[in-house]
């Protein structure tokens, strides 16, 4: 079995496989005329459940064979024009090879002497994005799973900075759609059940600050402890961005922690023309951005950054056996000094792949590709009598629902959109998410991809409405 661990024995049957896999995928993405097949749970469970994994095949192209008939035939494609439901993104080719690169090498980021230049790319990267948001001089940051950690270790740093013993008394204000983390992060950290205060958005899905500068008061009123306001730099479900300069004068003026989830928003940091959108975020003692999103990386890709590096001590500790003290003293970079998690990929790679080989400047003109189709395809929805529209994008996302012009129970309105959503999953033509708004079902384009058309979209918006139509007209049906 020796045969198979990669060295300098194996160097050209690494290379062969490597390759037979890759024109696998290849072909496949080459071949894929929608974004997925349709199959059920039902139709795919026992084709994987009939695998003994007691039983090796022995033969890499035999395996592949299986993995077809078990993952690719079936995955979902999100490079595929009509894959316009979450925020997954097309990737770029650089950052393909950089994950190759890095799962061979098998670097891990938590200590130098397990990395070497790995730690000081990462440190590099953490730098230029610092820079690009404007934290000053003193910034830092690390590399985390998604934005889920990133906001976890963030509401971390801040509940250390409140100084405070009694976790019941802080409180962490938040937008009614900012991400479902924030709620779980403060679970995760030992805060109470009414930590979390909601506060209200206005028509445009932007944190109310008047209400947030009201709940601030209260707070202060009832003597208990602000921790900590998350600012939304675009909001998964409207991606909308939070008024941050606003939020920026009322957390100076009360003395909290300002962060900034900007994992959607992020893409705004390279843009040629909408980086004004996110002004404000400058001003923030952390950040979080996932690069998986907007910067059009593999999974996973996101860091969070701070203001003041210093405050990154509330994740430290010192093991002997890994990142001694006195390896600080002699100025040994252990990148897990800052990090939540001790093994850790070398997920920067794939970042540094792409900026070396595209530039900034190419990655925010994608960005404003699908921002830019967004406001067009905004405009095809407020000008379709068939569908209500929420809001204008302030980045990528639109949330509508079908509206038949012969029915008004809102209920048998939202089954309709339901089932179109259903349905289009099934036929595999497209694939669009789907949220509630006031208790009503709505649906939802996520556009992060370049390749959309406006064709694309108007065929989408048809291929919902014929099946809302098939849906309501079987309904009628049926009752009569």
């Amino acid at each position: 079995m020796r045969s198979h661990l990669l060295n300098d024995t194996t160097a050209e049957q690494y290379r062969r496989s490597v390759t037979e896999g890759v024109e696998r995928v290849a072909a496949r993405i080459a071949t894929t005329d929608r974004p997925f097949t349709g199959v059920t749970v039902d139709a795919l469970a026992p084709r994987i459940d009939g695998i003994d994994l007691d039983r090796p095949l022995h033969d890499t192209a035999a395996v592949l064979d299986e993995l077809e008939d078990v993952y690719l035939r079936d995955a979902v494609y999100f490079h595929h024009p009509r894959y316009l439901a979450h925020l997954n993104c097309p990737v770029v080719i650089p950052a393909v090879l950089g994950e190759a690169v890095l799962s061979a090498v098998n670097s891990s980021l938590d200590t130098w002497d397990q990395s070497a230049g790995g730690t000081l790319i990462e440190r590099k990267l953490i730098d230029w994005t610092t820079a690009r948001i404007g934290l000053g001089p003193a910034a830092d940051g690390v590399f985390t799973s998604g934005g889920t950690q990133s906001n976890l270790q963030a509401l971390l740093l801040a509940r250390e900075e409140a100084k405070t013993d009694n976790l019941a008394d802080l409180r962490v204000f938040a937008s009614e759609v900012s991400h479902f983390s924030v709620k779980k992060s403060a679970k995760l950290l030992g805060l109470g059940p009414d930590a979390v205060v909601s506060v209200p958005v206005d028509h445009d899905k932007r944190m109310q600050t008047v209400a947030l500068a009201r709940e601030l008061e209260r707070c202060a009123k009832d003597g208990l402890v602000p921790m900590a306001v998350v600012a939304t730099g675009g909001t998964t479900d409207f991606g909308s961005i939070d008024p941050l300069p606003e939020i920026a004068g009322l957390c100076e003026q009360y003395g909290v922690w300002m962060h900034v989830d900007a994992a959607y928003g992020c893409g705004l940091l390279a843009s040629l023309k909408y980086r004004d959108r996110i002004d404000g975020i400058e001003r923030a003692d952390s950040v979080t951005v996932d690069y998986h999103k907007s910067f059009f990386q593999p999974v996973s890709s996101s860091a969070v950054l701070v203001r003041d590096a210093a405050t990154l001590r509330h994740a430290t500790y010192h093991a002997e056996y890994l990142n001694p003290r006195r390896m600080v003293q002699e100025r040994i970079p252990n990148q897990v000094d800052k990090s939540l998690q001790t093994t850790r990929r070398f997920d920067a790679l794939k970042l540094w792949m792409t900026l070396r080989v595209m530039g900034a400047d190419g990655i925010g003109a994608l960005f404003d590709e699908v921002c830019d189709l967004a406001a067009e395809a905004w405009r095809l929805l407020a000008a379709d009598p068939r569908f209500d529209v929420v809001v204008e994008p302030s980045l990528s996302t639109l949330v509508f629902r079908h509206i038949p012009a012969a029915v008004t129970d809102p209920a048998e309105i939202d089954r309709a959109n339901l089932y179109a959503r259903k349905a289009l999953f099934a036929s595999g033509d497209a694939v669009v998410a789907g949220t509630k708004v006031a208790g009503r079902h709505y649906l939802k384009f996520t556009l992060l991809n370049p390749e959309t058309t406006t064709a694309d979209i108007a065929a989408v918006l048809d291929l919902i409405a014929g099946h809302a139509e098939q849906y309501l007209g079987d309904s009628l049906d049926r009752a009569s």
